[in-house]
């Protein structure tokens, strides 16, 4: 019985872990990779074809985005998850896949310009929904038995729709064994959604700690906070302009955007339009709409059973078509345009700044993290020109920050999430958070809680049977590479996809004769063009 940690370990997004055990191999999450000297398209540690279930905490893609690439490389088990993860990946991961074949074109059209070969998408629309097929969705509680060896079940983390921690159970020969992964634990007080519930038992814990070293800000009145920015915004004669990621915070807006004109909260602009500029984001909130019964907290649910939707209202306009977007700058009259992506660097979004960020009437709203060397953060931290599809413009709108109700617990929730276990698991591992918040919130659980909490390496293993760490992994420090060094990691790359080309012949031993002849023709003709005499 063995578990290992294969990404956001001492990291923040790649989540994956698996687990073995009674000849069974399972996986926790399969996510995309941002940043970092792993890519997304690198073989993966274990043989897909071998895996036989993988559980899905919830469908952000940095825990569900490799998911294609996995059923592209040959994966065909069975996906678990929650009803509305799976209704959510339905929309998440055709868009993320999109997203691939359009990058990929873009590459390959500049490639050739320069004599190189195509590029390959990471994985295409067919592949995603190759994946969709495999998965299942079930109700927070059920305890869902999978073989003689599994069960698992699970339970609200409050972090997104759907979003779960996962409670497993493994048994092999006579030694049985619990384990609990906490996905990423929701804060309180989030619009629409419940608060985290908490797991009780589990001899082995996987906790999140993304803000495991800090404390969040009490959020502002968000309806009257919105009410100000809108009358003075709209008394200018301007516009409101909100980057919105597309699934949760959009519909969080729209939440609050419906308390302010159900309670009249902005005066002389009666009627006023709100945009949904963002296909994925319509269709996200379609889905939110859906799934209310189970997912909803009470006050969303009293909403619900009075008939009212709580994120639908009067003068809400979604917009889907190319040509419905443009026509979004044409209206004169004072409105506000939700679009994303969040942090401005792709997407409707650009366009709606480029018809407003000039205008000093106009407003811009950020509600979100806006990273380093995006478009958002230039502009939140003061630039006064940027360029947006080649032409440069003036940003005279007021810049407004307005943060956002966090999705992630603080470290207070954290704790609060960890206390919950009425006795202490025999082992903690601390991971999805940077390698020095993973280690703080591991040594502030051994020292203020008593708990055996380990932040483990990339790759490390921990045998369940008997309890120890079978294999360290490999810490941060040493995958960072030097620019002398990239060539080396390049050659390893190059000999992992060997490795993996290997596999993939072992596999077809047996076929047509007439197709392993073609697939040794294409390995001929590809050795020879890279051949090095």
């Amino acid at each position: 019985m063995k578990l290992q940690f294969l990404g956001a370990a001492k990291e923040v997004t790649g989540s994956c872990y698996l687990l073995t055990f009674s000849g069974h191999q399972l996986l926790i999450d399969c996510g995309m990779i941002q940043g970092g000297e792993i890519s997304n398209d690198d073989p993966f540690p274990f043989d897909p074809t071998a895996i036989d279930y993988l559980l899905l905490t919830h469908a952000h893609i940095d825990h569900s985005g490799r998911i294609p690439l996995l059923v592209k490389r040959g994966f065909r088990g069975r996906i678990i998850t929650t009803g509305a993860t799976r209704d959510l990946c339905r929309i998440m991961l055709r868009d993320s896949a999109h997203i691939q074949e359009f990058e990929a074109e873009w590459r390959s059209r500049k490639g050739r310009r320069s004599g190189l070969d195509n590029f390959q998408p990471l994985y295409t629309i067919p592949d995603a929904d190759a994946a969709l097929a495999l998965f299942e969705g079930y109700d927070y509680g059920k305890r869902i038995v999978l073989s003689d060896a599994l069960a698992v079940r699970f339970t609200d983390v409050g972090h997104l729709l759907g979003s779960a921690s996962i409670e497993v159970w493994v048994r092999e020969g006579e030694i049985c064994r619990k384990l609990v992964f906490s996905g990423d634990i929701g804060n309180t007080g989030i619009p629409l959604l419940k608060d985290p519930a908490y797991v009780t038992e589990g001899d082995v814990v996987i906790t999140e700690s993304t803000y495991g070293d800090r404390h969040h800000r009490r959020p502002p009145d968000y309806a009257q906070a919105l009410a100000e920015i809108l009358q003075r915004t709209f008394d200018r004669g301007g516009n409101l302009i909100i980057p919105a990621f597309a699934v949760g915070r959009t519909q969080e807006l729209l939440y609050f955007l419906r308390q302010v004109k159900q309670k009249r909260m902005v005066t002389g602009h009666d009627g006023f339009t709100v945009y949904v500029d963002s296909p994925l984001a319509i269709e996200a909130t379609g889905i939110f709409g859906r799934n209310t019964a189970g997912y909803y907290d009470n006050e969303a649910m009293a909403l619900v059973q009075q008939g009212i939707n709580p994120i639908e209202f009067e003068g809400l306009t979604p917009t889907v078509t190319a040509e419905e977007s443009r026509a979004i700058n044409t209206d004169s009259r004072p409105h506000v345009v939700l679009s994303a992506s969040g942090m401005c660097d792709a997407g409707r979004i650009k366009h709606h700044l480029k018809h407003n960020l000039w205008r000093p009437e106009s407003s811009v709203l950020f509600v979100g993290y806006q990273a380093e060397g995006t478009l958002g953060r230039r502009i939140l931290e003061g630039a006064t020109v940027v360029k947006i599809f080649g032409e440069e413009i003036d940003v005279k709108a007021e810049i407004i920050p307005l943060e956002g109700i966090s999705g992630h617990a603080d470290q207070e929730g954290l704790l609060r999430w960890a206390d919950a276990f009425l006795e202490p698991p025999r082992q903690i591992f601390v991971c999805h958070g940077d390698a020095d918040v993973c280690e703080s919130y591991a040594a502030l659980l051994r020292d203020s809680r008593r708990l055996p909490a380990l932040a483990p390496n990339r790759g490390a293993a921990f045998d369940l049977a008997s309890y120890t760490l079978t294999d360290p992994g490999t810490p941060p420090e040493k995958r960072r590479v030097s620019g002398a060094r990239r060539a080396s990691i390049a050659y390893g790359r190059l000999q992992s996809a060997g490795e993996y080309l290997l596999e993939v012949i072992r596999q077809n031993e047996g076929a047509p004769n007439k197709d392993l002849l073609k697939f040794a023709e294409q390995i001929s003709t590809l050795a020879q063009k890279w051949r090095r005499d």
